[in-house]
């Protein structure tokens, strides 16, 4: 989710749960509930990405935002090339973030495969390039959960299957191998294994307190940070995880959410789909 546009209303009923709720937000630097932020993380979680915009003015209304404010913010989402309407006037992810859903449903159903011991390692070999160059080297291997041993020196346990893009495969040479040492030790060095543990209990707790609240506006907002924390995570073979680690726990947490959201979605959208559609 992306609430950085100012140009959208904060949904009124975020800040609804008491004082309690604002200390575990500012403490959680949880983004405020916005039509856009609305919007998008509907349509991200949503397959296929698109819902007409009587659809999604009607998530926003679940969550205190009028519709005069839902609908400027597909307007300036339009504009901005967030959104691209179809052909039967539905609202749909453009290609960028289509990538974006695609990174989310793979942190949230990784596709692994046996660990053997051995380590993905991409060596920077390319020369002149430039500051593009480099940024969108710098995004793909973050995509691919790569971490940087040095500059220009990227490695991961080979545990994850999903495909090199062209700007990796052209900027670097790929190799295949293990460290001498101790390769939990390396991990711990490479991802910071025990800050994304604590925020992650944070997050898991905090939408264990927004659901029993029975807080709908402030369970979004805790689930889209919950997303976005489990992009973050390094998906690692168990061998080199610490003890209880929570990222399943996480990943129930978020489920459990969506389910929910998705039932709300068919109760709030499906006339306007069926009509659209003719179909139910």
């Amino acid at each position: 989710m992306n609430s950085t546009d100012g140009t959208a209303g904060t949904a009124g009923t975020a800040g609804a749960a008491g004082p309690d709720a604002a200390d575990a937000a500012r403490e959680l630097a949880l983004r405020p509930l916005t039509a856009r932020s609305v919007v998008l993380s509907t349509l991200l979680g949503h397959h296929p990405p698109a819902l007409p915009a009587r659809a999604l003015v009607r998530v926003g209304e679940l969550f205190g935002i009028a519709e005069g404010t839902v609908r400027v913010a597909l307007s300036r989402m339009v504009a901005a090339g967030d959104l691209a309407q179809t052909a039967d006037g539905a609202y749909g992810l453009t290609a960028r973030l289509l990538e974006r859903q695609a990174r989310q449903d793979d942190s949230r159903a990784p596709r692994t495969r046996q660990w053997r011991g051995e380590w993905e390692i991409a060596v920077v070999t390319a020369e002149r390039r430039d500051a593009a160059d480099r940024g969108a080297l710098r995004r793909a291997m973050a995509a691919l959960r790569l971490a940087e041993l040095r500059e220009g020196t990227w490695l991961r346990p080979a545990n994850l299957l999903r495909p090199r893009p062209p700007v990796v495969v052209e900027q670097c040479t790929l190799l295949t191998g293990a460290p001498d040492g101790d390769p939990a030790e390396l991990a711990a060095a490479l991802w910071d294994l025990d800050g994304w543990a604590a925020r992650a209990r944070a997050l898991a707790a905090a939408a264990d307190a927004a659901a029993e609240a029975g807080d709908p506006a402030r369970r979004f907002t805790v689930s889209a940070a919950v997303l976005r924390h489990l992009l973050a995570d390094p998906l690692l073979p168990a061998a080199l995880l610490p003890g209880d680690w929570p990222g399943a726990a996480l990943r129930a947490r978020y489920d459990a959410f969506e389910a929910d959201l998705r039932a709300v979605l068919r109760r709030h959208t499906a006339p306007d789909w069926c009509i659209d559609h003719e179909r139910c």
